[in-house]
């Protein structure tokens, strides 16, 4: 029985650190939107996180989202970790909603609900600590002093972050909602073998 438990928790932690990779190269392949500034792009990197915390738990996808970042401070050299803190914690303000939701509906209503109420929380959350704390740091970090101004503050944040992240989680949705369903049995076998374990 214990060797069976230590097999499942390393299989765990193998998927885990599988999951944060794949998710580390969707999040080289991705895209700005062409009304929106550059700098705001848009990946797909939050799907196996997605993946990770509907099999596991809400906390398997916080360390795929982690890891994901982990990885591209190493590989990047740290050039950005403003960006990197931030897309971190917009990777977490989405996927617990959507994870907390399957977990206690196990159906697509639970996905759906999860993926509006994470696209909603992302979205507000992520304008509030932009405008009170990221910009700020950008404009300390990065040399960006314009970022202390509150009117280009404001315009940042209403024109560029909030629209961006409502889209976003809209767009990461519809892509997932599909994916959901085509994983939806294999999801639902590897999770009732891990909590079987």
């Amino acid at each position: 029985m214990q060797a069976s438990a230590s097999t499942s928790k390393l299989l765990k932690m193998i998927i885990l650190a599988l999951m944060g990779a794949i998710s580390l190269v969707l999040f080289f392949l991705n895209f700005p939107l062409p009304f929106l500034p550059a700098y705001l792009k848009i990946d797909f990197s939050e799907v196996p996180a997605l993946i990770a915390a509907l099999i596991f738990s809400p906390v398997a996808g916080i360390i795929v989202e982690g890891i994901k970042n982990l990885l591209y401070l190493v590989i990047t050299g740290a050039g950005d970790p403003v960006g990197v803190v931030a897309n971190f914690l917009a990777g977490i303000l989405f996927i617990l909603p959507v994870s907390y939701l399957y977990h206690r509906y196990k159906n697509v209503k639970g996905i759906v609900s999860g993926i509006v109420a994470g696209t909603i929380i992302m979205a507000l959350a992520m304008s509030l600590l932009n405008y009170l704390v990221i910009l700020p740091v950008y404009a300390w970090f990065m040399g960006m002093e314009e970022m202390n101004i509150e009117s280009v503050k404001r315009a940042a944040v209403l024109a560029g972050i909030l629209p961006f992240n409502i889209l976003k989680g809209i767009i990461v949705g519809l892509l997932f909602l599909p994916l959901y369903t085509k994983l939806r049995s294999w999801i639902e076998q590897k999770s009732a073998r891990f909590i079987a374990d």
